[in-house]
């Protein structure tokens, strides 16, 4: 005598009132999420207009609390020379000079600049073209390979002879530590600053 399968059902549990069930949550959480992301792409109500002199030209921005500076510079005004690398302060891509020392834009607010000096790769030629020694050194001495990271090294390279950190190879290679290749152009980048370092001091 044959006896029917046992109901293995959760009792009050049927396939289309889950199905049902699911669809209101999915819904719900579409709403909560399409809200966030709505949120998120409206203007802050605090931004704010700052004065930064870069390049020596005054500019006057418009940006929020959490923009970088290095945001400011590519996405506001176009000068896309300051590379973004890791975005964490690690790679030295980024480098300008703020008032003279040398910073990762990423880690530097837009804000925080406001009434400072901002130098960038795009400053450093004279108007006529003419090349900053630092560059023509990196370019004599094929300091670069990919190029990616060279408006940051040539930015930290000045910055390391104004500093007086560059008395000899093995101190070039400690104060140009925050600036990273990836393609290993090392030596080159250290023969640059010697040579810049050496016409100086010639």
């Amino acid at each position: 005598m044959s006896s029917s399968p046992p109901d293995l059902r959760r009792p009050g549990v049927s396939r289309r009132g889950f199905l049902q069930g699911s669809s209101v949550v999915a819904g719900s959480l579409g709403v909560v999420v399409g809200s966030a992301q709505a949120q998120e792409d409206q203007p802050s109500s605090e931004v704010r207009t700052i004065a930064i002199t870069i390049n020596g030209k005054t500019r006057h921005l418009s940006v929020e609390p959490r923009t970088t500076l290095v945001e400011a510079l590519r996405d506001t005004l176009g000068m896309t020379g300051t590379k973004i690398g890791c975005n964490q302060g690690q790679c030295g891509a980024c480098t300008v000079l703020l008032n003279g020392t040398r910073v990762n834009s990423c880690l530097t607010l837009a804000v925080m600049a406001e009434g400072a000096e901002v130098v960038t790769v795009e400053g450093l030629a004279d108007p006529d073209g003419t090349l900053h020694p630092m560059q023509t050194a990196f370019a004599e001495n094929d300091a670069f390979q990919c190029g990616y990271c060279t408006p940051g090294q040539i930015l930290s390279a000045i910055a390391c002879l104004d500093e007086g950190h560059a008395d000899d190879e093995s101190e070039i290679r400690e104060y140009m530590s925050g600036n990273l290749c990836r393609c290993g152009a090392y030596p080159n980048i250290v023969a640059a600053i010697v040579q810049v370092r050496d016409s100086q001091q010639g």
